[in-house]
């Protein structure tokens, strides 16, 4: 038995290892150009002889053509991506709400038909995404971004929320409706509580998922000061001599923000999104 355990674990090993260094290796390059100058970036070396701070200090000052609008792009990032996350939160917890506690009709067939899209990929709507935007007269501003990612991320956080529910007990409701409580104080005072960490799970999800779109936002915004940050990275590679060292600095820059984010709501994450996954 002590010999399987040792197999195994030499197994997992194994496995791990290469699947660790796979996954570190574009992060320890990128934190390579982010700290080398641009004559030593390709030098090869496993780290910069003389590391420095300067392509951090030019991308902050905005110090080359390419980062004109380098705090705008990641202000509107930040605008959009937290955005998408309340507003994600409003529609999902609302609708669960009713799905699950006010067992209101047709609500599950709402839910299943808003998930029977993601049979559709999300690539696919983008074209009719795009043309939707226009007709209403929102292309090219920061609410288009806004209302198709949440139309993106709300179908799923319905689910998991609408599951999360069902897991409450009912005799909450029943105690609290029976003391005089409207369905607005239910929501409020019962329902809302008990369900904060899936809320937040939610909210974080819905956060990232904005934070890292591209092609929703390439499609939808055009103005380069309103654009975040994800599709003025791309622009890096419009030139044959890209500054690659600023590319990586700006990139390190971005990825920073939704690590900070995952690890601090990192419990809600594990336990939000999988509430309801295993009934009792």
């Amino acid at each position: 038995m002590k010999l399987r355990n040792v197999m195994n674990e030499a197994g997992l090993w194994l496995i791990g290892i290469p699947v660790f260094l796979w996954t570190v290796a574009p992060i320890y390059h990128m934190m390579l150009f982010a700290f080398s100058s641009k004559d030593s970036a390709f030098s090869g070396k496993l780290w910069p002889d003389d590391p420095t701070l300067r392509n951090f200090q030019l991308v902050f000052e905005q110090k080359h053509h390419y980062l004109n609008y380098f705090w705008q792009q990641l202000a509107s990032s930040v605008l959009i991506a937290f955005a998408t996350g309340m507003l994600t939160l409003i529609v999902a917890t609302g609708a669960a709400f009713a799905i699950s506690r006010l067992r209101v009709r047709g609500g599950r067939f709402i839910m299943n038909a808003a998930l029977f899209t993601y049979f559709i990929p999300a690539a696919f709507l983008a074209v009719p995404m795009y043309k939707a935007m226009g007709t209403y007269g929102l292309l090219n501003t920061r609410w288009a971004l806004i209302i198709a990612m949440v139309t993106l991320a709300a179908p799923y956080a319905i689910w998991v929320l609408k599951q999360a529910s069902d897991k409450l007990p009912l005799e909450l409701d029943e105690a609290a409706i029976m003391d005089g409580a409207s369905a607005w104080q239910l929501f409020r005072l019962v329902y809302l509580p008990l369900m904060t960490p899936s809320m937040v799970a939610i909210g974080t999800y819905a956060v990232l998922l904005a934070w890292n779109e591209y092609l929703y936002a390439f499609l939808l915004l055009s103005d380069e000061k309103t654009v975040p940050l994800s599709v003025a990275l791309g622009l890096f590679m419009a030139a044959d001599d890209s500054p690659w060292e600023l590319l990586m600095t700006t990139g390190l820059v971005y990825a920073l923000p939704p690590a900070v984010i995952y690890y601090t709501f990192k419990k809600y994450m594990v336990s939000g999104l999988t509430a309801g996954a295993v009934k009792s």
